[in-house]
């Protein structure tokens, strides 16, 4: 192979961070109110003005030892002990990805938004969360490609992609897409696709953590296992179609958007049945132009293609569909260190679901594509 293989989608976890990722970035006057890590009935926990965000790795926890219904990456890949935190540490990371014959990644964080009352304490989070990142991927500039967390909020949203912006040398801003408020159609967002254009920046919008509520039937089930087959389609279903509907990528013609860890799969059918959708409107064009016309003059299908990625591990239903999907906009990913991850057996992976295209369609796939939209020389 005479090309280096870029995951498009992995993560550094909640879990994994050191325990000053935040606070060192934190103005002052914020105290105690920054996030940190606490211990609780043997638990550790990260705290955030009273609020638990969630578990730290960092050292044994009550329950460490006892079987789990979800088996992560590293744990199969021969690293039980989470306490290790190598994806926050560099050059375990750096290891890992050669073992796993990767040569860059493409960072998220935390796939949940940050959980505090205060909006101004939550933005500051935010921004002390990539400063902290930015410092992390300077080990590797190349290889270890982060990517900055938005808030959930049309207002403190553009005003993070601006300051990403000024600061320089970020490729993409993620945008929870599940948790944002008010939802994307209202117009009170429209500052922040131009803002995404004026930028340049890329706009991922990653899947959220998800869990069973109690009162869910499936709870304490193996029924809860499938659970995540409806959140994956879920969490993306609403925003995606918005995107065509309200004619937002129509108006904005440079914004880029990259959908993360959502399957490719059920995309081209639904892209197939939004034009169906425009069919139809200029087929009842004069019931519209009564109404004020209809403001869609392009197919959602070439929108899709000119403006709309995706990532993949494992899918064979996508690699089947790429005449339709165009084959730019497929980017493998590998989802270190999850427990949906390939590492560390994605060259296996790779073969199994690759091996019956042709080369230059699978160097696409494992470099072209993430080398053309992050603007990557390697």
């Amino acid at each position: 192979m005479d090309y280096n293989i870029i995951s498009a989608d992995d993560h550094i976890d909640l879990g994994y961070l050191p325990e000053d990722f935040w606070s060192k970035n934190m103005p002052k006057s914020l105290g105690d109110r920054a996030p940190h890590v606490e211990e609780r009935d043997g638990v550790s926990l990260w705290v955030c003005d009273g609020k638990v965000w969630g578990g730290w790795r960092g050292r044994h926890s009550k329950g460490d030892d006892a079987a789990k219904p979800i088996i992560t990456a590293l744990e199969r890949g021969g690293h039980p002990f989470s306490g290790e935190r190598r994806p926050a540490i560099p050059e375990l990371r750096l290891e890992d990805m050669e073992r796993d014959g990767v040569y860059a990644q493409v960072i998220y964080g935390p796939v949940f938004s940050i959980n505090a009352d205060d909006q101004a304490l939550r933005d500051q989070c935010y921004s002390a969360y990539n400063d902290s990142l930015k410092e992390f991927c300077a080990a590797a500039p190349d290889r270890l490609l982060g990517v900055p967390m938005l808030p959930p909020s049309p207002e403190s949203a553009t005003k993070e992609l601006y300051r990403l912006a000024k600061m320089g040398g970020w490729r993409q801003a993620n945008l929870q897409i599940a948790e944002v408020s008010p939802k994307i159609h209202d117009p009170v967002w429209d500052p922040f696709w131009t803002a995404v254009e004026e930028t340049g920046l890329i706009l991922s919008f990653h899947v959220a953590v998800f869990s069973v509520p109690k009162d869910d039937p499936s709870f304490g089930t193996p029924a809860s296992t499938f659970v995540a087959t409806k959140e994956f389609l879920t969490q993306f279903m609403d925003p995606f179609v918005d995107l065509f509907a309200w004619g937002i990528l129509e108006r904005h013609p440079k914004m880029r958007v990259l959908m993360a860890e959502a399957g490719l799969g059920w995309l081209p059918w639904v892209v197939q049945e939004l034009d169906h959708r425009f069919d139809r409107l200029y087929e009842t064009k004069a019931f519209w132009d009564e109404r004020g016309g209809v403001p869609l003059t392009i197919k959602p299908s070439e929108l899709f293609k000119r403006q709309i990625f995706a990532s993949f591990q494992e899918d064979d239903v996508a690699i089947a569909l790429l005449p339709f999907m165009g084959e730019k906009n497929a980017l493998w990913a590998s989802d270190y260190p999850h427990p949906d991850s390939t590492w560390p057996f994605s060259q296996q992976r790779i073969e199994d679901q690759m091996a019956h295209l042709p080369a230059d369609v699978r160097k696409r796939l494992l470099h072209d594509n993430a080398a053309d939209l992050f603007g990557l020389d390697y």
